[in-house]
């Protein structure tokens, strides 16, 4: 289902769901308080704002970084108004001079830790990791240690450099909450080699998940624009602007009386793809804090979705490889309790 169809004709209001985010991911992963050190960049800017405008909600849409960094700037005496300091809450005043000094990335050391993983695949070139829920992938601020990259390190030493000494070897992200199958390359030829496929979208991404409602058509694609949402940094949403395409294949494996069961394809790799995509369905995902229902039935507040397929062609040998791994024990015995409807 195309954005421009399901605004003309929106699926069925039987169900009523009551709403409050890869997942290859192209942009960076968030759900972690923050900057990720790559926005920060040796900048200085000069500009104006319309009188009356919050000050870091103003500095904060004309620069385009997260409000947390901004506000930190501001505490650090990084905003200036006329040349002197103003807190965060300052009213802009007709005529206002704003300069704001972005500082340059902090050099930043990623340690081993001894962390077990849960290695499905590994040879020369590559690994491939079964990432449980609760992880996250690799450091950023608010969580600099007990990563998979901190646990990546310590396993094998090298990785790729390509995406730089925070995300050595990561070739594309789940998020934390998100469990299941990661390729990681352990030196740039298998990291390119990779990325190729990604970027050709010919790489087999398949999840399973657990969603609200009853999804009446066996199967379905949703093709619906991804970007920042335009009242919330720290979600994506369906947009028309500053936005990329994303193409999401499900199909229903089982219907359960109030949720259903699917399996969804990853065409594209857009942050948070399917849980955006499903909540734009009215189908969130079980569990999903930022994009599902604000009280569910189970109490959890992780969503139910696992990464359960990957397959690709060896950057070396051209060999295609897949591999499969079933979902968590949580996952597993909510579904359980799904089909014998003992959840209420």
């Amino acid at each position: 289902m195309k954005f421009e169809e399901f605004k003309k004709n929106p699926l069925s209001e039987e169900i009523v769901i009551d709403e409050t985010e890869i997942d290859e991911l192209d942009v960076d992963e968030q759900g972690i308080e923050g900057q990720t050190v790559e926005e920060a960049v040796l900048e200085t800017l000069h500009f104006e704002l319309p009188e009356g405008t919050r000050l870091d909600v103003g500095v904060t849409e004309q620069i385009g970084k997260s409000r947390s960094f901004v506000q930190s700037l501001i505490e650090d005496g990084q905003v200036l108004v006329n040349g002197s300091i103003k807190k965060s809450n300052y009213k802009i005043h007709l005529g206002d001079q704003i300069k704001v000094i972005i500082p340059p990335p902090k050099e930043l050391q990623v340690e081993a830790e001894n962390i077990p993983l849960e290695i499905v695949y590994e040879d020369e070139d590559l690994l491939v990791v079964n990432k449980p829920q609760g992880m996250v992938v690799h450091p950023a601020p608010g969580a600099w240690n007990k990563t998979m990259v901190n646990a990546l390190l310590y396993h094998c030493k090298t990785l790729s450099g390509i995406n730089g000494v925070l995300r050595p070897g990561i070739v594309h992200r789940i998020d934390k909450d998100t469990s299941g199958l990661l390729v990681v390359a352990k030196n740039d030829l298998a990291h390119q080699g990779l990325a190729e496929q990604i970027k050709a979208h010919s790489m087999t991404r398949q999840y399973l998940a657990l969603v609200h409602g009853v999804l009446f058509e066996p199967s379905g694609t949703v093709d619906a624009p991804i970007g920042r949402d335009h009242s919330d940094r720290k979600k994506m949403a369906v947009v028309l602007q500053n936005s990329k395409q994303a193409v999401t294949h499900y199909e229903v494996l089982e219907r359960l009386r109030s949720f259903s069961y699917i399996k969804a394809r990853l065409e594209t790799g857009r942050t948070h793809q399917i849980r955006v995509h499903m909540a734009y369905l009215k189908h969130p995902v079980l569990g999903d804090p930022l994009y599902g229902l604000k009280r569910n039935p189970f109490d959890i507040h992780a969503q139910m979705l696992h990464a359960e397929c990957l397959g690709f062609k060896h950057p070396r040998t051209g060999e295609y490889l897949e591999f499969h791994t079933s979902p968590p024990e949580l996952f597993e015995h909510l579904l359980d309790r799904i089909r014998k409807n003992d959840f209420e």
